[in-house]
């Protein structure tokens, strides 16, 4: 399982009846008006404590797919996955984070800036508190990348700060919150 391909994760998310509690309107052809971003981590357990622990997310939900599932819809070659359901907020319009590990995605992206390969390159996290925030970076002794925190400039927010840290698998998570005050 080398890609997992974005209608696989549109798949598990519209497929799976947990997910599906965020009705859009009738005149919307969606079924649901936010989308879940499933992402697939060489260590699932560091993933998902990086995520709750550090950025703050909640761990709400574990599904499995099994091996015939995954392979009939394309999913793997035939690899079961164990996914990790996390939210951002509460109720239905929470962001949702999917987190897997396969057993064969060994292959790292070359993300070394954000517009270094194509497909989805990172998240935004807007936070209450960027102080708070550094915190809990800093006592797992993640650092922010180059000079962040950088005040955003004039023509977004100056009262705002933007702080680049990265996941365990080295994936781009930006935290955009006030400017520190320390």
């Amino acid at each position: 399982m080398k890609h997992l391909p974005l209608f696989a994760i549109a798949f598990l998310t519209l497929s799976t009846p947990a997910f599906a509690d965020d009705h859009a309107t009738d005149e919307s052809p969606f079924l649901r008006t936010t989308i879940d971003l499933g992402t697939v981590v060489s260590d699932l357990e560091a993933s998902v404590n990086f995520y709750t622990e550090v950025i703050g997310f909640k761990e709400v939900a574990a599904f499995h797919v099994p091996t015939g599932m995954a392979k009939d819809s394309g999913l793997t070659a035939g690899d079961t996955l164990d996914i990790k359901v996390l939210v951002l907020g509460e109720g239905d319009t929470a962001t949702k984070l999917k987190l897997m590990q396969g057993i064969d995605s060994t292959e790292k992206g070359k993300n070394e800036f954000i517009n270094s390969q194509h497909g989805f390159s990172y998240l935004t996290v807007f936070v209450k508190s960027t102080d708070d925030a550094l915190a809990k970076l800093k006592k797992v002794g993640v650092e922010p990348i180059a000079n962040g925190p950088v005040t955003l400039p004039e023509n977004l927010d100056p009262s705002m700060a933007l702080t680049i840290v990265r996941d365990p698998d080295g994936n781009f998570v930006e935290l955009v919150g006030p400017k520190p005050t320390k």
